[in-house]
Formats: structure tokens, sequence, C-alpha cells
């Protein structure tokens, strides 16, 4: 017997809703599972997770706030993956936008918001499209992998930010060797407020979340990115100029990673620490991946991502849950919501063998 995976063609609407909700139904039942194993109250722990996802206003807010950022790194994913760039630098770019919105910031500290917020967000894109800048120019001088090069300069930002916070020159006065961190950065730099912990980012992300829908699908620069992810080499025989088409891909990319980077310092903990960034790249790519490399589906993944993470603090806080399985919690959900994105589109056909 032969077993093929073949792609699904006009597969409804309700047939991709009942794959996803199948599949974070399995997702709990299996997180239900890990729990029970841990001896934990799983009628407790799930309903700290729901109250402290949706209970109540300030949780939605919450989970608005935690799902921001992953939207923006989610958009910089699905730029360059719908071109098949595979920048896995999206980590290093977060950490870049914020060290340039936060040098920005802190250089225009006597300035009011209308002239130091534009100017620290537009530090924070410049940070991440330096990163993915210098990448792509690796790429298309000295043909060095994509994959190779941003995780390297992954590393190089995450430690050049350490040694910065380390006693360096943003090492805030009187801070211990165990907690580095910078100075608070004026009010004045701090992104306004919407309602309760939700700040104007969320605003920023679902912006750009459209302006990179209307990019992908209706301009010509958008054309060019996805026929680069179709087929290169017929886009070098037409005569178009590759290099430039994966320059501009990865730059917009990064500009998104680090417009995150400078959304989350400037909306939410307003100094920059050690770890507090950590994450936020690679969340993205799984984020993007299960999104199915679509603005909305990123949208929508990052927005339940956001759920899960908000949930958690008070999963641990009622229910004495360590932060190891919650972690695990978090990554079986999202697998089987993976697993849920296969089940959309592709089906198992077998045939006998002759």
């Amino acid at each position: 017997m032969h077993i093929k995976l073949e792609q699904r063609h006009g597969s409804s609407l309700l047939w991709q809703g009942a794959s996803y909700g199948l599949a974070i139904l399995a997702g709990f039942v299996a997180t239900a599972m890990l729990l029970k194993l841990s001896s934990a109250d799983v009628t407790t722990a799930f309903e700290a997770l729901f109250r402290g996802a949706l209970g109540s206003q300030r949780a939605m807010l919450r989970t608005l706030v935690a799902a921001t950022p992953l939207i923006l790194t989610g958009l910089a994913a699905v730029v360059v993956f719908r071109a098949r760039i595979w920048s896995i630098g999206q980590e290093g770019q977060v950490y870049a936008g914020a060290m340039g919105a936060y040098w920005v910031a802190s250089s225009l500290a006597d300035a009011p918001l209308v002239v130091v917020g534009p100017l620290a967000i537009a530090g924070a894109m410049l940070g991440g499209a330096t990163m993915s800048g210098i990448a792509a120019l690796l790429r298309n001088r000295y043909e060095v992998n994509e994959i190779f090069s941003t995780v390297m300069l992954n590393y190089i930002i995450v430690y050049l930010l350490s040694f910065l916070l380390s006693g360096g020159p943003w090492t805030e006065a009187g801070t211990t060797v165990a907690y580095h961190q910078t100075p608070l950065l004026a009010q004045t730099a701090w992104l306004p407020h919407l309602a309760g912990p939700l700040h104007a980012g969320i605003v920023i992300a679902l912006l750009a979340a459209i302006a990179v829908h209307l990019l992908l699908e209706r301009t010509s620069s958008g054309y060019d990115m996805r026929a680069l992810g179709a087929n290169q080499t017929a886009l070098r025989f037409m005569g178009m100029d590759v290099p430039r088409i994966v320059l501009v891909t990865m730059l917009l990319s990064g500009a998104l990673a680090g417009l995150a980077g400078g959304v989350e310092l400037l909306g939410v903990q307003h100094r920059l620490k050690a770890d507090y960034l950590f994450g936020l790249g690679y969340g993205g790519i799984i984020v993007a991946m299960v999104g199915g490399l679509r603005p909305a589906g990123t949208v929508a993944v990052a927005i339940l991502f956001g759920g899960l993470s908000s949930g958690a603090v008070d999963m641990r806080i009622q229910s004495g849950v360590p932060d190891s399985l919650i972690q695990a919690m978090q990554g079986t959900i999202l697998l089987f919501v993976l697993c849920g994105t296969a089940l959309a589109r592709y089906r198992l056909t077998w045939s006998s063998a002759k």
C-alpha cells in the first residue's frame, strides 16, 4: 500500500474552521494529560488560564498587549518566507530595533511625544533593517546562506546588548550584576495607552498587517516577492534584478521585526533589560508558519499565542504550575494547531501496490 500526502484544492471555510477547532481541542486534551501527570489540578489550572486570557476586559487587553510584538515579528517572517528567503534573524532584529528606539528616545529625553515618538519608531525600524540588510548584502555579494548569516547576527546583537548592560554605557547606576537594565525612559517617549494596559502599539501592528497584505497582493513589488519564492531562476531569465528584490524584501522584514522591538520597549517596558525581548523573534516565526504565511492568519495566531502567554501568568499564580510545564503546554497546543493547518490543506491518500 502506498500512502501519499496530497494538497487539497478548494477546501471549504467550514472544513478549515473545523480542522483548526479540532486541533485546538486536541491540544487542550493533551495539555490536560500533562497537567494530570504532574499532579496539578486540571480544572483549577484551566480555569486560571482562561480567566487570565479572556476572563475580564483587562485580561483581554493583556492578551492583545502580549500579541502585539508577535504580530509584527510574524509579519516579518511572512514577508521573507513568502519570497522563500529563509531568514531566521527576527530575534536579533527585535533586539536591534529596541536598541535603536532606546538610543533615539534617550537622546531626545526633553522632546515632546509628537517628536520623540515617530523618531524612536523610525530608529527601531532602522535598527532591524540594518541587521537584515547586512545578511542581504552577504547573500547577494558573497553568496552566504541567509540562515547562517542571520543566526550569527542574532548572537552578535544579543551579546552586544549584554555588553551595553553589563557595566557598559547604558547600565543603570546601582544595577546589580545579576539584573542588568538601562535607566527608565522619560514618559514623553512612552506610547500612549488606549485602555488599561493596551497601548497604541496594537494599532501600529494591525495597520502593518493591512499594509503587508496590500503590498503582497496588490502591488508590483509584492508580485516580485512572491515570484521570487515561486521561481527565482525564471526571474533571472526574465531580466529581473533578483539581488534588488532580495535586498528590499529583507530590509522590509527587518524593519517590521525592529518595529516589534521598539513597540515593546516604548509601550510596555520603557527600559532595556537583558532578557525581556527573548523569544519574540522565534515566536514570530512560529506564529507566521501556523498562520499559513498570511497576514490575517498571523494576526489570529498571534492573539491565540498572546492569550496563552497572558493566561499562563494567572495559571502559574493560582495553580502553582511551574514555568517549564507551562512552556511545554504552550508548545503542545501550538503543535496541534500546526497539525490542524496541515489537515486543512492536505489529505492522506493511499492505493494498493500493483
